[in-house]
């Protein structure tokens, strides 16, 4: 899902100085709170607020196209590029970086498009069919057929106590929702063209889409497929590279080949106190854990009264069917040289990270909306070495 990462070709400069630097994906954790970078000698993780590189891991030869973290412990899934590179793109590695040792490999017959982490299952997509096995046995769970998926589309819960995933189903613009703590599946059209991008809320209840012909976005329920919320990027076709949803629900996030982050206002809210989600999954010291608190509590509809004790009770036709499409709340202006992917950081900041090495931080205001301030502007492939530096 290019929400979540995207391969590209940025050159910098090796840090042994012998070789040229690329950089070939960018990936969020789930909760935002850093990213990391694959590059064509390991990856890189780093920390978002404050801004800081915090640790890197250098191949021999090689490097990796998807280097997908969990929250901030200590397990990753690595693939390989395919060019020089020690790992094939059709292996996965899931990597310990506390032991620093590889606990598990994954063969597949064809190209590993994306892979996805969650606190007891990880989900292996490849182009027409997605893997989901359980993390502390490795037993295969389910397999789920999808229409053509280059981009790996699949996006995942991450609440701890639900378990919902969305992806491409096996037509043109149709969405496959998989709740399996509740056993059931639902199929539903999300557009006429194929889709693009998408994200679920952090309780797998809300699904933001959008298709290839990039102008509009929509939000539905992913109990029953009924849709809530569309909402207008332009009028003109563009790439939508990612999609972010803000942890209360009040905003939704996009950013396309436009060179413009939108901020949209949603129509559903959280009510009701956060609660804090466990995600450190292995215990013990690590180089980046931390407690997480973006767990989704109570969605409600606006101008209704809560119910803490029913989270789904929205979702039995309170909300309208479809309203209006409406154009976005704020902005923020990029190059459009290079693939940007924007995340919700904290106090109503939005942070991005490009395929050209930089990492913009920017903020709105919730009231009037406008123009986004921009607060920093960092080219972290060019910053000194992190905190460790470890051969793998």
């Amino acid at each position: 899902m290019l929400g979540d990462q995207e391969e590209s070709s940025e050159v910098g400069v090796d840090p042994n100085g012998n070789n040229e630097l690329e950089l070939h994906s960018v990936f969020w954790n789930q909760d935002y709170s850093c990213f990391a970078a694959g590059t064509s000698c390991g990856f890189r993780i780093y920390n978002c607020d404050p801004f800081k590189e915090t640790f890197r891991r250098e191949l021999g030869i090689g490097g990796f196209k998807i280097v997908e973290m969990l929250f901030r412990c200590n397990i990753l899934a690595l693939v390989g590029t395919g060019t020089n590179s020690l790992y094939p793109p059709n292996k996965v590695l899931i990597w310990d970086d506390y032991k620093s040792e590889c606990i598990g490999e994954f063969s597949f017959r064809s190209e590993v498009r994306a892979v996805k982490l969650k606190r007891e299952h990880f989900i292996v997509v490849l182009e027409h069919k997605i893997y989901v096995y359980t993390l502390k046995d490795v037993k295969l769970l389910d397999q789920i057929e999808t229409v053509a998926n280059p981009r790996g589309l699949c996006c995942l819960s991450h609440h701890v106590n639900t378990f919902v995933l969305a992806c491409p189903g096996v037509q043109r613009g149709q969405v496959h929702i998989e709740h399996f703590g509740l056993n059931m599946k639902k199929l539903f059209n999300a557009h006429d063209s194929h889709i693009a991008c998408m994200t679920l809320t952090m309780d797998g209840l809300l699904l933001a889409t959008a298709s290839t012909k990039g102008t509009l976005i929509r939000i539905f329920n992913t109990l029953d497929g009924t849709l809530l919320q569309e909402v207008r990027r332009g009028v003109d076709r563009a790439e939508i590279f990612s999609l972010a949803l803000s942890p209360n629900v009040q905003w939704l996030a996009a950013a396309s080949d436009k060179g413009t982050v939108h901020v949209f206002s949603l129509r559903v809210r959280v009510a009701g106190p956060d609660s804090s989600s466990d995600t450190n999954v292995i215990q013990g010291p690590t180089p980046f854990q931390q407690n997480s608190s973006n767990s989704i509590d109570t969605l409600v509809p606006l101008n209704t009264g809560s119910n803490p004790s029913s989270s789904l009770s929205f979702m039995r036709g309170v909300l309208p069917r479809y309203f209006s499409s409406e154009w976005s709340f704020a902005q923020f202006h990029l190059p459009e040289v290079t693939q940007f992917i924007a995340a919700f950081g904290s106090q109503n900041t939005i942070i991005i990270a490009g395929m050209d090495g930089s990492f913009y931080k920017c903020s709105f205001d919730p009231v009037r909306g406008g123009q986004m301030l921009q607060q920093e502007c960092i080219q972290f492939l060019k910053m000194e070495i992190g905190a460790d530096r470890i051969d793998l």
